[in-house]
């Protein structure tokens, strides 16, 4: 009988190890890469528009030296209703698991902070009292 309190002792304290560890540790070179983006959503007072199954694409490069190179297309999400075509050349920052980007030209992709993880990087960002919010998610 005294296994069993032995046993789920031992399963307990695994188990909050498991959870807490997060073994990816970012650092220039792991983040460095091309990705390629895999969700883009824009939420706008309670309505979330699906970006990816609308046809947008965005690649971007993070180079080992803080450049940037790349593009981000929108169709019909520019001024007007045009395509918004824009390059992601720039720079790219990493602070702890934080990647930070300012491009040449404006997109709205530098004012979102993302988060890396292992070949991932992940940003939220609210635009002020707008209402409106993206999620952006890009992988290598």
């Amino acid at each position: 009988m005294n296994q069993i309190p032995r046993l789920l002792a031992v399963a307990v304290a695994a188990l909050s190890v498991a959870c807490t560890h997060d073994a990816f540790t970012p650092n220039i070179n792991s983040v460095a890469g091309t990705y390629h983006l895999q969700a883009l959503t824009v939420t706008d007072i309670g309505s979330t528009r699906d970006w990816v199954a609308m046809g947008a694409t965005m690649t971007i490069t993070l180079a080992p030296n803080g450049t940037t190179t790349g593009r981000l297309f929108m169709p019909g999400a520019d001024a007007g209703g045009s395509d918004l075509d824009v390059s992601l050349e720039g720079y790219w920052t990493l602070s702890g698991k934080s990647v930070e980007f300012l491009q040449l030209y404006y997109s709205f992709v530098q004012d979102v902070t993302f988060f890396a993880t292992d070949n991932r990087l992940e940003g939220n960002h609210a635009f002020g009292l707008t209402g409106v919010s993206t999620r952006i998610v890009v992988t290598k």
